[in-house]
Parts: C-alpha cells; sequence; structure tokens
C-alpha cells in the first residue's frame, strides 16, 4: 500500500539515485585520475634521481679539472721526462706526478681534486684521456707531446655514462 502526503507517493522510485552504471563510471573516472598521479609522482622521482646522479658526475667531473690544473706538464723527475707519454706505474695509475700520467686512465673508485681516490663512492668511475694538440690549431691532434693537451672526463655511473666534458692545458 503506497501512503500519499503532500501529493507525493512514498515508496516509489523517483530518480534521484545513481544507478549502477553512473557509479562504474565515476569510480573508472577516479581510478584514471589515480593511476595518472601514481605515474606522475613515479616520473618526478626518476627526474630527480637524474638530477642526483648527473650533480654528482659534474662534481667529480669538476675534481679531475682542478687535479689537471695542478699538475706540473712534464715530469718533475728529470730522468724520467725522456719517457714517452703515458702512465709510469700500475693501472690504474697510482703514482701520478705530472699530466701525462693520466692518459687512458680509468679510476674506479674516483678520484678528488688532490688525486686521493674518494672510497663511499661505489659504483662510480672516471675515465681520463689525454690528446695532444697542434698549439696553432686547437681542432687538430697531434702524435706525440707537444706544449697543449685536451683533457677529456667521463663519468660513468654503474658502467653507464652519465657526463662528459673536457678541457684545455697548456704548458706554463
Amino acid at each position: 500500500m503506497v501512503h500519499k502526503t503532500d501529493g507525493v507517493a512514498r515508496g516509489v522510485p523517483t530518480g534521484e539515485g545513481f544507478t549502477l552504471i553512473e557509479v562504474a563510471i565515476a569510480t573508472a573516472i577516479i581510478a584514471i585520475g589515480v593511476v595518472a598521479l601514481v605515474v606522475s609522482v613515479g616520473s618526478g622521482t626518476r627526474a630527480n634521481q637524474g638530477g642526483t646522479e648527473l650533480t654528482q658526475a659534474v662534481f667529480l667531473a669538476q675534481e679531475i679539472r682542478e687535479w689537471t690544473l695542478r699538475l706540473p706538464y712534464i715530469d718533475p723527475d728529470v730522468a724520467d721526462q725522456s719517457n714517452p707519454p703515458g702512465p709510469d706505474g700500475s693501472d690504474p695509475q697510482v703514482f701520478v706526478d705530472d699530466l701525462d700520467d693520466l692518459l687512458n686512465v680509468t679510476y674506479s673508485p674516483p678520484r678528488d681534486g688532490r688525486g686521493v681516490a674518494i672510497a663511499d663512492m661505489p659504483g662510480w668511475s672516471e675515465t681520463i684521456t689525454l690528446t695532444y694538440r697542434n698549439p696553432d690549431n686547437l681542432s687538430q691532434i697531434v702524435s706525440g707531446r707537444t706544449d697543449v693537451v685536451r683533457v677529456r672526463v667521463e663519468v660513468f655511473h654503474h658502467s653507464r655514462p652519465v657526463f662528459s666534458t673536457g678541457w684545455i692545458v697548456a704548458r706554463k
């Protein structure tokens, strides 16, 4: 039995609720929004990690630059000055007393601005390459020692290249 109060029938559906289809559509829209938010947070985290890694790599390259600019251009030991350019010892070169000792050397763990190993940086490495240049044409690579060398440093994290840079060092 249906009761009427003020002309409105009670107990009869009046279309004021949500249908199952409307609820499903609303749930799907909310789910898409949540998934988009999670993806956005994940990509932001990856971008932040990439920025941190790049900052660390730039720091390591700057440390090598500082070290190479402080090293003598030629070997201070007169007896070793006639040796061809390149490391005079073990691989990687442990004793570095002039710039050419860093020819094609990879350090892992990386080195700081004094050439000392940075032990608390596992997974990081630095590869240093020297190319002698024609002083009158710096783009021209020459064999043998000249008064100008280009130092190139590549910084790796877990064997993946992160940063590469180079600079010119001239004999004073």
